[in-house]
């Protein structure tokens, strides 16, 4: 099965990442403008609602990781959002994995390469610049 990993470095400690990458109200910094959530389980909506994605807790270990299992999308059921973050000095390297799709389709490869985007994202965020999320309610914030 392929995934898609992406990594970069934060100038940020993890304890102020976590909450960024584990909560439904930091994904509404980077990912999504249409982000709730419902006893742990999160539903990111993409233009207009016409995709849902909704998301479940596997695992939440302050601050060092964040793990998902995706319950909705023709491509994205089951796959797993890991979300690593490992000091480094006076930085933090996030380790990205989104796992377990089932071939490399070309919408893998075009989420692929919005990931990569999203990663930027994330380090705006957590180091004071928020860009925003990326997906806001019925377009793209490009």
């Amino acid at each position: 099965m392929p995934d898609i990993r992406h990594a970069i470095q934060i100038a940020a400690p993890a304890e102020s990442i976590f909450p960024i990458i584990a909560t439904a109200r930091g994904w509404t910094q980077w990912w999504a403008e249409d982000v709730t959530e419902n006893s742990g389980v999160i539903e990111l909506g993409f233009f207009n609602r016409t995709t849902i994605y909704r998301l479940k807790p596997l695992i939440q270990k302050l601050p060092q990781r964040s793990e998902w299992l995706c319950e909705s999308g023709k491509e994205w059921s089951g796959t797993r959002l890991s979300f690593e973050l490992k000091t480094a000095g006076t930085a933090t390297n996030l380790h990205f994995m989104h796992a377990n799709w089932q071939a490399e389709t070309e919408y893998f490869t075009n989420c692929n390469t919005t990931w990569g985007e999203l990663m930027f994202r994330i380090k705006s965020a957590a180091e004071g610049d928020p860009r925003g999320p990326l997906f806001l309610a019925g377009s793209l914030a490009y």
